[in-house]
C-alpha cells in the first residue's frame, strides 16, 4: 500500500466519522453492538460525506477500563469480515493501541491506524504500520483513560504537547513509518482541563507548523458540555462550533459523531470564507 492509498482520502478540511463498537463509549456506547449495526453506521457516514470512518472497540472515555486485544477483536470481527467482503464507499481507520487489532483491520482494508497512545503502548504497532505502508495518527494523552482526568497538570500545555508529538513523530519515523504518512492529534479531552483544551485549540496554527495534517476530535466531549451546559445528546451545535474553530486554526481533519451536519457546516464555511481557493 503506497502513501497515496494511505492518505488519498485526505483532502482538507475533511470529516472523520466515529464508529464505536463498544457497550460503554460516552456518546454512542451500545449503538453499534448489534449484528450489522456498525456496518449500517459506516455506510450512512459514507453517504453523508465522511472522508474516512474511524472504527474502534475500546472506549477511551474518562474513567474507562482498558479492553484486551482479544476482546476488541471479538467485537470487531463481524464488521471487519463484512468490510473485507464488501469494501465501503469511504476509507476506514482503526482506533486501537494494539498491533494485533490493527493488523486485523489492515487485512480488512483499513488504511490508517489511530493510536491514542502514539505508539507507546504496543512496541509492535509502529513497525507494523511501517511494514504495511499504513498511515498513523499519533495522539497526545496524559496518563491512561481510567485516571487521565484526575487533576491533569502541565507547566505549559502547548509546549509540552508540541514536544511530545515531535518526539512521537520521530519515533514513528525511526520505526520505519514514512513521515508523509503521519497525522498528529493534540488529544482534546485526554488528560486536559477546559483551560488546557482551549489553549490547545488556540494553538492549532503552531501544531500545524510541524508540517503534518492535524486531527482534532472535540465532538460531544466534556469541553462542549462545560461551555454550553448541555448534556451529551444536546451538544451538536457546540460540536459544530468546535469543528469550525479547529479548521479555521489549521486542522485538516475533524473527528465527529454527527457527520452530515459537520460536512454541511464545513461546506458552507469553506464557501463563505473562500478557504481552499487557489
Amino acid at each position: 500500500m503506497g502513501g497515496r492509498a494511505a492518505l488519498g482520502w485526505l483532502v482538507p478540511p475533511c470529516v472523520m466519522g466515529v464508529v464505536n463498537v463498544t457497550p460503554d463509549s460516552f456518546s454512542d456506547g451500545g449503538d453499534n453492538m448489534a449484528a450489522n449495526a456498525a456496518r449500517v453506521t459506516v455506510d450512512r457516514m459514507a453517504a453523508d460525506g465522511a472522508a474516512i470512518v474511524d472504527v474502534g472497540a475500546e472506549s477511551t472515555r474518562p474513567g474507562a477500563e482498558r479492553v484486551p486485544p482479544g476482546e476488541q477483536l471479538r467485537r470487531l470481527d463481524p464488521l471487519l469480515a463484512d468490510l473485507y467482503a464488501r469494501p465501503p464507499a469511504t476509507a476506514v481507520s482503526i482506533d486501537t493501541t494494539h498491533a494485533a487489532v490493527a493488523a486485523a483491520a489492515l487485512d480488512a482494508g483499513a488504511v490508517l491506524v489511530n493510536d491514542v497512545s502514539a505508539g507507546r503502548e504496543d512496541p509492535e504497532l509502529l513497525p507494523l504500520a511501517a511494514d504495511r505502508g499504513a498511515a498513523v495518527c499519533l495522539m497526545h494523552m496524559l496518563g491512561q483513560p481510567k485516571d487521565m482526568q484526575e487533576r491533569p497538570r502541565y507547566g505549559d500545555v502547548v509546549a509540552e504537547v508540541l514536544a511530545f508529538l515531535e518526539e512521537r513523530m520521530a519515533a514513528a519515523v525511526a520505526a520505519g513509518v514514512a513521515e508523509d504518512r503521519i497525522l498528529l492529534d493534540p488529544g482534546i479531552g485526554f488528560g486536559k482541563t477546559l483551560e488546557h483544551n482551549l489553549a490547545l485549540m488556540a494553538a492549532l496554527p503552531e501544531l500545524a507548523r510541524l508540517g503534518r495534517p492535524v486531527v482534532v476530535g472535540a465532538s460531544r466531549k466534556g469541553m462542549i458540555g462545560l461551555l454550553t451546559g448541555r448534556p451529551v445528546e444536546g451538544r451538536l451545535a457546540g460540536s459544530l462550533g468546535a469543528a469550525l474553530a479547529a479548521v479555521a486554526g489549521g486542522a485538516a481533519v475533524v473527528r465527529v459523531h454527527d457527520v452530515a451536519q459537520t460536512v454541511d457546516a464545513l461546506r458552507v464555511w469553506t464557501a463563505a470564507t473562500g478557504a481552499g481557493r487557489a
